[in-house]
């Protein structure tokens, strides 16, 4: 993505094979072609890619191929319900302008968030859905959990490529340089959806609701992997 202007989709190579989208349903997807030219290594090991192939109901794949400028930079492509269709969600990087969080369809590249504006910073997901309860699809992540460790809501407009920023909060991380994994995510106890994420400085666990705009944070408990296990299964 080296050289694009910010907020410009990516050119992209799709291949697609196999039914019409309505009767061969997305249901998943995979990273491949491990690539080393961006050298972040964030998530340790091969942990940037050049394609994604967006797999079909039938076994058919829809083949995502970046430009040289750009990798997808995560654990694993996520698959989200945007509630009038089935996307991808996943952390693609530039080479110059770092982090973004993108959706992507069986048609290609449907939304993204803002890049974080400098290359080898990362954003690290927490969830999706409806968290404020207004019929619209929300992406929470952590802007730069190592350094600026600010949560971020976007809202997601399916009239619109780019999301933009519904609340924003500082004082968390959910992943720490090397791991293979994220932290905490989105859960439901029951009375809506709430994000779980550490406090920036590790030492607890919160509980965060998006309220008319504003994030509302509450403690849960003492900072621990086994805490986080706990808090995301209501207990």
């Amino acid at each position: 993505m080296r050289g694009l202007a910010r907020g410009a989709l990516l050119p992209l190579c799709l291949w697609l094979a196999g039914a019409a989208a309505a009767q061969d349903p997305v249901v998943g997807a995979r990273f491949a072609l491990p690539v080393t030219r961006y050298g972040h290594d964030v998530l340790g090991g091969e942990a940037e890619w050049g394609e994604m192939r967006i797999l079909r109901l039938s076994g058919a794949e829809i083949v995502v191929q970046l430009p040289p400028s750009a990798v997808f930079e995560d654990i694993a492509p996520r698959l989200v319900d945007l509630g009038t269709q089935t996307a991808i969600l996943v952390v693609q990087s530039d080479l110059r302008l770092g982090a973004r969080i993108t959706l992507w369809g069986d048609g290609g590249l449907l939304a993204a968030g803002p890049y974080v504006g400098q290359a080898h910073r990362w954003v690290a997901p927490v969830g999706v859905g409806d968290l404020d309860g207004d019929g619209h699809v929300e992406i929470a992540y952590v802007d730069r959990p190592h350094l600026a460790k600010v949560l971020r809501v976007i809202r997601y407009d399916p009239m619109s490529t780019e999301m933009g920023e519904v609340a924003r909060q500082r004082g968390y991380s959910n992943h720490r340089i090397g791991w293979d994994h994220i932290e905490g995510g989105l859960r439901d106890c029951g009375d809506g959806p709430e994000m779980v994420v550490p406090s920036g400085d590790w030492g607890d666990i919160r509980a965060i609701r998006l309220v008319q705009g504003e994030l509302i944070a509450r403690r849960l408990a003492p900072y621990s992997a086994a805490g986080v296990d706990r808090a995301m299964s209501c207990r």
